[in-house]
């Protein structure tokens, strides 16, 4: 299977899961009306663990980490980066969001010259620039149009990024399922924690999804737990095709694709929702985009998002 080359059947499987992303996570503001954000990763994470499970076992294959540690770190950096975005999606335009997850490509770059002595050519030099340029357009930091939390899912991305060069330097050698396993336990235990901790030392809850990060358990009814059940069981399908795409082509080839989740999230929030970016943010988001491009298409390992794999 690792030496197929289909990359036709790669295009499709890698656009799917994009296109599936887009739709799934567009609908995150309905559950942030009135669910909470610790119910939804805990929730979601025990049915993405229970058929992740079953899967190993059917398929005979071991989810237990060759080295623990490094395992469980990566997985917090990679849970916490998910953490806050979709904490981002209940509260703020879908496109907006997305683009600061994928500045994540231009932080690996960043820190892996930073923190592991690479050496960047001059594409990615201007790659990196690029996409700053599409930050910026794409936060508006001036004094009518900004504001603290539209730097939040830049960090995400930040975080996101330290969690895929942990992948490409810490985890060498593990198993998909392992790690996939290990990243929706973390999240499963940040949810329960979460939960726990605004059980007992409740905080006063604004209405809507203002409160969608500082309710604690809410049973799950109505769209709330239709959302839960969509993201455990959509994500999964996701991550499959995902997996599908790079198991039929070179990786450099479809990271390319996987820029397109911007677009797919951009298009179906404005059929949902009528959510139009501006032009400076649709600018922004062609930026970060084509900088995406340029980095995964001269990298040799290049970083995959919501479904990172091992090399």
């Amino acid at each position: 299977m690792e030496n197929e080359n289909r990359p036709v059947t790669a295009v499709i499987c890698a656009l799917s899961a994009m296109m599936l992303f887009g739709l799934i996570d567009n609908f995150m503001r309905l559950a942030a009306e009135t669910g909470g954000l610790w119910t939804f990763h805990l929730l979601r994470s025990v049915i993405a663990v229970a058929i992740l499970m079953i899967v190993a076992r059917l398929m005979g294959i071991s989810v237990r980490p060759k080295r623990p540690r490094r395992v469980i770190m990566r997985s917090l950096l990679t849970a916490v980066s998910m953490c806050i975005y979709f904490g981002c999606l209940g509260l703020m335009p879908i496109a907006q969001v997305v683009a600061g997850l994928f500045t994540a490509p231009i932080f690996v770059v960043i820190f892996s010259v930073l923190f592991f002595g690479e050496t960047v050519g001059a594409r990615r030099i201007f790659a990196v620039a690029m996409g700053f340029v599409g930050i910026l357009l794409v936060i508006r930091p001036d004094a009518e149009g900004f504001s603290l939390l539209s730097i939040v899912p830049v960090i995400a991305g930040a975080i996101y990024a330290l969690g895929n060069l942990a992948t490409r330097h810490w985890c060498a050698g593990e198993g998909t399922l392992t790690l996939l396993g290990a990243f929706f336990g973390t999240m499963l235990c940040f949810g329960a924690i979460g939960v726990a901790v605004l059980t007992v030392f409740p905080v006063t809850v604004p209405l809507g999804a203002d409160g969608f990060v500082l309710r604690g358990w809410v049973w799950p009814e109505g769209i709330f737990l239709t959302m839960i059940l969509v993201q455990g069981v959509g994500s999964l399908i996701g991550v499959g095709l995902s997996i599908r795409a790079y198991q039929l082509a070179e990786a450099s080839f479809v990271a390319v694709f996987e820029n397109m989740l911007i677009v797919f999230a951009t298009v179906w929030a404005v059929i949902l929702w009528n959510e139009v970016p501006n032009t400076l943010a649709l600018v922004g988001m062609a930026c970060i985009a084509s900088a995406g491009v340029i980095i995964a298409v001269r990298s040799e390992k290049p970083q995959t998002l919501r479904a990172t794999l091992p090399e």
